[in-house]
């Protein structure tokens, strides 16, 4: 039975005065043995009130045992390990080796935890990004609900945040997303630092990261380099973890935010504007001051922009066809007439679908051109719903038949009477 500390000073005393542990026994009212174990973690100095080691049956197989859960890094499970241990002869229970294997764990862990210091972060240097699941909204055309996806940006040293909703996180609406991101905070930082991904880094070569081509090209454009943090490290990027986060638990609903689902994919896009809004002028408890206000002083120190996007972030590289039509999607929609053979950029915005195209290749300047030449886009037509082909066609040749109206054509002889369908679309379902 574990003695008291006023039995303990009695005891103590009574040594003292004696100098003979049977007699100090006897005045304290204690076993002698009891006095000489007193008397000699005195001695040795260490503290009579902690509990009292003994020798355990799993001692000698202790050595062993941190021995696998360093090879291990300290995820071996107990047992496993019992199983060895039992191979090599130890006769205990498996709650012996269980309590074991957590006390090994325990001060394995001690001896590797992580070290943290502070950022000292520098204006118009670091821009994070990173991607989380959206809410489900529904479709182009009122079709099914649909996961999105949110594209969260965090400028490190004025806090800046910006949240972006996506359809997919193809190379081309992650191009879309920085070309964005860099408009809206009015310049480009010198490095940017993101995921692992495939868009990013196609593979790693002895350690070191190798960048996409096009990530590369884009980044040559705007004037800034790409990075990517430490494989399997989110925490080397932790501000862009942070903004997923935050902007998850505000547009995402849930019961407690009390959100209602969003309607359309035109409301997302305005509840992440008014996110952003509010987290900007928002007074940041590290800074004492908003983001909004810190970012007019880091744009003096960002790099100006150019003036027109990374044809990469305009979308997808699509040929004008001989009917006038882009294939986007396994789906064809119609373009304006005189852009037979040109490039064009096509990609989905949020419910509608725009088609970007350089007007000054073109060798013939169209009627309906307006303006100098240069990146124009095209009426955006809507995204056909996926459940009928009927949608679709009924789309394409009614935006068709506004396009080439006779009176904007530049071929006046054209007829103007409509063309009966071929036979090989079936009825109502002419390509034109």
């Amino acid at each position: 039975m574990k003695k008291s500390d006023r039995e303990i000073m009695e005891i103590f005393e009574a040594l003292d005065a004696t100098e003979c542990a049977h007699s100090a026994a006897v005045l304290a009212g204690v076993d002698p043995k009891t006095v000489r174990r007193y008397a000699r973690m005195r001695d040795a100095g260490r503290p009579t009130g902690g509990p009292v080691s003994r020798p355990k049956v799993i001692d000698p197989f202790m050595p062993k045992i941190e021995e696998w859960v360093e090879r291990s890094q300290g995820t071996v499970r107990a047992d496993k390990l019992h199983e060895r241990l039992q191979l090599l002869g130890f006769a205990g229970d498996e709650r012996t080796t269980r309590r074991a294997v957590a006390k090994a764990k325990e001060r394995w862990r001690a001896g590797h935890r992580r070290t943290y210091r502070p950022w000292i972060t520098e204006p118009g240097l670091w821009l994070q990004f990173d991607w989380g699941w959206g809410p489900k909204v529904p479709g182009p055309g009122g079709a099914a609900e649909r996961e999105t996806l949110l594209f969260c940006a965090w400028l490190a040293w004025s806090r800046f945040r910006v949240s972006i909703p996506v359809w997919d996180r193809t190379l081309p609406t992650v191009i879309s997303c920085i070309d964005s991101t860099l408009r809206a905070i009015g310049g480009a930082p010198t490095y940017v630092l993101t995921d692992n991904e495939r868009t990013m880094t196609i593979d790693r070569v002895a350690g070191i990261a190798v960048r996409h081509p096009q990530v590369v090209a884009a980044g040559r454009h705007y004037g800034l380099q790409v990075h990517t943090c430490v494989p399997f490290d989110p925490e080397s990027k932790g501000g862009s973890e942070a903004t997923v986060r935050i902007a998850k638990a505000d547009l995402i609903p849930t019961t407690a935010n009390l959100r209602e689902k969003y309607g359309s994919f035109t409301e997302l896009r305005g509840a992440c504007a008014i996110f952003c809004q509010q987290v900007n002028t928002r007074i940041h408890r590290e800074t004492g001051k908003t983001p909004a206000s810190m970012l007019d002083v880091e744009r003096t120190r960002l790099h100006q922009l150019p003036e027109a996007p990374h044809t990469l972030a305009l979308g997808e590289s699509r040929q004008v066809l001989r009917d006038q039509t882009v294939r986007f999607g396994s789906v064809r929609y119609s373009t304006p007439p005189g852009l037979v053979g040109q490039e064009a950029w096509v990609r989905a915005d949020g419910e509608e679908l725009v088609a970007v195209v350089d007007l000054s290749r073109l060798a013939h300047r169209p009627e309906w051109m307006q303006g100098p030449a240069g990146l124009t886009e095209s009426p955006a037509t809507r995204c056909p719903c996926p459940d009928g082909p009927s949608s679709t066609w009924r789309t394409i040749r009614t935006i068709r038949r506004r396009w080439t109206d006779p009176r904007a054509s530049p071929n006046p002889r054209r007829s103007t009477a409509p063309r009966k369908p071929s036979s090989r679309w079936g009825p109502g379902r002419s390509p034109g």
